[in-house]
């Protein structure tokens, strides 16, 4: 399962800021940038677990009733839950060495529709490109295992410059009965494409990136209640760090981007199932609705 294609153009966009300083200069992901953001994985997905056996599957279960019926009536009207989300270890924020994490997640609700169809929709792995258009160019499934797959995804995005990469995956769903269900994806290579659209497209060789994008996982829910299905996404990102000097420029975008693109992924699953169910959605993203919360 995965779907997380407006997470990645986000963070790619993002990353390219840092590129302002030095856009023909590689960036080398250092064994201390890849060991603080394993670290921070760890603490966050113990965190999920934690508040899994304790009852919250979602993240609107672990609030006190009266903002969790508030946040869930919202959600069923239509608005999107956008938060950004902060991890600490030993009561200290993870520190990422010459490196940025990127932490989002997203809520919403569709009304109507089964856990099944949700799924159907989420593992539909070589339509990912039609889907989620522009944001992902091309998707294929490249192999099956049960419940585990690995596939690729091409990413575009376009913040302030181009960037497109290919992206290698291995997913692990995982089915909760007939109204529920989770999935993990873990990112194993990224390469920056070149001469893309063209005959002479190839990936740019190791030890050339520009560190749009290290490392990413994905963690996605779904659970059918309430007359339709909640789904939650949860995106964790690695990119290079953004120079000090650069700083002002990238904490606007920072706070403002994610929430946009995840409106969109949100926004194109939702009306992909709709589609799926049989009922008119419309054509091109549905901008109503988008109520952020912070």
């Amino acid at each position: 399962m995965t779907a997380f294609c407006a997470c990645l153009a986000t963070i790619a966009g993002l990353a390219a800021l840092a590129g302002l300083a030095v856009p023909a200069q590689a960036t080398e992901l250092k064994p201390e940038t890849v060991a603080a953001f394993e670290s921070y994985v760890r603490t966050r997905e113990a965190q999920m677990e934690a508040s899994t056996r304790m009852g919250s599957f979602l993240y609107t279960e672990a609030l006190p009733e009266t903002s969790r019926k508030e946040l869930e009536s919202q959600l069923r009207q239509g608005e999107f839950l956008i938060l950004g989300v902060s991890t600490i270890s030993d009561s200290q924020p993870v520190h990422i060495p010459n490196g940025l994490i990127h932490d989002w997640m997203g809520m919403a609700f569709i009304p109507g529709a089964t856990a099944a169809q949700v799924n159907a929709v989420l593992q539909d792995f070589d339509h990912q490109q039609t889907i989620y258009k522009p944001d992902i160019r091309r998707s294929r499934l490249l192999e099956r295992n049960g419940n585990q797959y690995k596939i690729s995804l091409q990413f575009y995005t376009k913040v302030v410059f181009t960037v497109i990469m290919n992206g290698y995956f291995n997913v692990d769903y995982t089915p909760l009965g007939e109204t529920r269900a989770e999935s993990k994806s873990y990112s194993t290579r990224f390469a920056e494409v070149e001469d893309a659209g063209k005959p002479s497209e190839h990936e740019a060789p190791a030890g050339k990136e520009h560190g749009y994008m290290w490392r990413m996982n994905s963690y996605w829910k779904v659970e059918q209640k309430d007359g339709g299905v909640y789904i939650q996404v949860e995106s964790i990102g690695l990119t290079r760090g953004i120079p000090f000097l650069y700083a002002w420029l990238a904490d606007p975008l920072l706070r403002s981007l994610p929430q946009r693109y995840l409106a969109d992924l949100l926004s194109d699953t939702r009306k992909a199932v709709i589609a799926e169910e049989g009922v008119s959605a419309g054509s091109g993203r549905d901008n109503s609705n988008r109520r952020l919360h912070p």
